[in-house]
């Protein structure tokens, strides 16, 4: 059950990832994309399914934000990413400031998969 979960949040964590990536490009590119309606609705889909992995696997594994440390530094992180996500994607008022949000992402991103291979909030550290 274990392998399942896991292997299932890391496939739509990676989806979750190259979506974004995919609607930065189109950002910064051709805007009128981001309209359609399956580009609008997907996301949520995704970052849904994502979510209930992640839920079943601090279950599964007995380890919980707030808590455990490595784990409490990846939702820090993970909102983070979504605050730096909407400011690229929907509320930077310029192209500029959406696109300082949009190459910033990326390093929360790193951060939290760095943390969890590791399971320290310190990884550089290890």
């Amino acid at each position: 059950m274990y392998l399942a979960l896991k292997h299932t949040h890391i496939t739509f964590a990676a989806l979750s990832i190259l979506f974004f990536a995919l609607r930065g490009f189109w950002m910064l590119s051709t805007p009128e994309k981001l309209q359609q309606r399956w580009v609008r609705i997907a996301p949520h889909i995704i970052d849904t399914l994502l979510l209930a992995s992640a839920i079943a696997l601090t279950f599964t594994i007995s380890q919980y934000p707030f808590s455990d440390a490595w784990l409490t530094a990846k939702l820090i992180a993970l909102f983070a990413y979504i605050m730096l996500g909407t400011i690229a994607l929907k509320r930077g008022k310029t192209k500029a400031v959406r696109t300082l949000a949009l190459t910033m992402a990326p390093l929360c991103v790193g951060y939290i998969v760095w943390v969890a291979l590791n399971h320290n909030p310190q990884p550089w550290l290890v």
